[in-house]
């Protein structure tokens, strides 16, 4: 089970950093079981100076630019707060965000140096 779930960390990483971020957080939410957020360029007005931030009511994820799109670490860390606002529990905080995203991509890095 944990080979599998390292794997589909790897998996949603590379597909950032492949321009398929959508693909990513659909296959992140078909493992959560949960409905997939859209994902939009451009942050809500009181967000100007962060990277990206998730709107729950909206279920957007959003992000300041198209770069921005292809960072795992911004689409991790905001896709955390989404699955943590449709459980039903707390959102969490920034460090719990921070760590789930970089949990992913030590997956990734570490997949990376077994096939290198």
């Amino acid at each position: 089970m944990e080979v599998a779930n390292r794997a589909l960390k790897a998996k949603a990483v590379w597909l950032i950093l492949d321009q398929r971020p959508e693909e990513a957080l659909r296959i992140l939410c078909e493992h959560y079981k949960i409905e997939v957020p859209d994902l939009k360029v451009g942050l809500p007005k009181k967000h100007s100076k962060v990277a990206g931030c998730y709107v729950v009511h909206q279920r957007i994820i959003y992000v300041a630019d198209r770069e921005t799109l292809y960072n795992p670490f911004v689409i991790l860390h905001e896709f955390y707060h989404h699955l943590r606002s449709t459980s039903g529990r707390h959102k969490g905080n920034e460090k719990y965000a921070d760590n789930f995203a970089i949990d992913f991509i030590d997956a990734y890095k570490q997949a990376i140096k077994a096939v290198s």
